[in-house]
């Protein structure tokens, strides 16, 4: 039921009194953790939490990504798995702080430090991880590409030597054959 489609119940909501209101608005955050801690950073928070929060999290992508590397021989799959958890993570950093230019950053560093270079041969069980893994980064990359498209030109320019990195990696591996079928540039 959208409220937008319940013009009449628009009207009560705004009659009722502040105190209930408040009462009724306390709970229905209550029931959303993302947007309890959106708003914890939107009215508690300043700028330099939000500095803290990309460093926190650019630590832990440094920290993971250095684990994976620990393992003798990384597989596409565990590269994948670890991808997923940490897009699932700067995702929430953007929902809470709907700060466009660290998520950019952090998806970049992401891209630009995780391994993609597997010698797995084609009838290795890992074969298939590493075309998923091919497929996923490279729409990863289109998706920072597409949000960096709609950032200010200075800010543009100050992202672009790393975006480019980020595009030079795709077509120098095998990356390259799902990058151009997908009509990503090779250069900014």
């Amino acid at each position: 039921m959208l409220l937008s489609e319940h013009k009449d119940l628009k009207m009560e909501i705004r009659s009722l009194p502040e105190k209930e209101k408040d009462k009724l608005l306390l709970r229905l955050i209550a029931k959303d953790k993302v947007l309890t801690e959106h708003l914890h950073f939107k009215l508690l928070e300043d700028e330099g939490d939000l500095v803290q929060r990309h460093q926190k999290l650019h630590s832990i992508i440094d920290q993971s990504i250095q684990d994976l590397l620990w393992v003798q021989k990384p597989t596409s799959k565990e590269v994948m798995l670890r991808m997923r958890r940490l897009n699932g993570m700067i995702s929430h950093h953007f929902k809470v702080t709907k700060d466009v230019l660290t998520e950019i950053e952090l998806r970049i560093h992401l891209l630009n430090n995780l391994p993609i270079v597997f010698k797995e041969g084609v009838f290795s069980p890992m074969h298939k991880f590493n075309e998923k893994l091919n497929v996923y980064f490279v729409k990863s990359a289109m998706s920072v590409l597409g949000k960096y498209m709609k950032l200010h030109e200075d800010i543009q320019f100050d992202l672009k030597e790393s975006l480019n990195e980020v595009l030079t990696k795709i077509y120098t591996n095998k990356t390259s054959a799902v990058a151009e079928e997908l009509g990503l540039p090779k250069e900014l």
